[in-house]
């Protein structure tokens, strides 16, 4: 039986990661209207995967006997002035997900929830990859800073790594 501290925390990360999914569903729109084809498809992937992670918490706490939550979900604010300002809460909101994991993982300890600890476990692994993945993108933004050819170019690199599946971390 799922601790009701642990069913609510739970609960919380599912609302995180569904506004995670929206977060990158509203990005993909936006690059996919700036013409950004494989940005665009980046991030359709990445909010998907997103709702996965929400889908796979929402499964969870209701086999382990709490009562998974649907709730609203706010609009992303989000400032699309730049392609580095984008990128940079990109990042910032991957390390915000993976604080909300960790607090999670505490809690779990903290109640003796070993059943969640270790299930929050694929959670850690996935935010270590997620963080790296925004981080390495947001240097290579950084990188390019407002050259065109380079936007371009980093646009077709994107489109290869998604229809490869491959993650951007090699």
């Amino acid at each position: 039986m799922l601790p009701d501290i642990m069913a609510a925390a739970l609960n919380e990360q599912i609302k995180v990661e569904a506004e995670s999914s929206q977060i990158y569903l509203a990005m993909a729109s936006w690059a996919e209207v700036k013409g950004f084809e494989g940005i665009a498809a980046f991030m359709f992937k990445q909010s998907d995967e997103e709702r996965l992670h929400m889908l796979k918490l929402l499964k969870y706490v209701n086999q382990r006997g709490g009562y998974a939550v649907v709730s609203a979900l706010d609009e992303p604010r989000l400032d699309y002035s730049s392609f580095s300002v984008l990128f940079r809460q990109l990042y910032e909101h991957e390390v915000k997900v993976s604080a909300s994991i960790n607090n999670l993982v505490d809690i779990a300890l903290t109640h003796k929830d070993y059943a969640t600890h270790n299930f929050l476990q694929w959670y850690v692994s996935e935010q270590i990859e997620e963080e790296a993945q925004a981080k390495v993108i947001l240097d290579k933004i950084d990188l390019i800073g407002d050259s065109k050819g380079g936007l371009y170019m980093f646009d077709n690199d994107m489109k290869n790594f998604t229809s490869q599946g491959h993650n951007i971390v090699q």
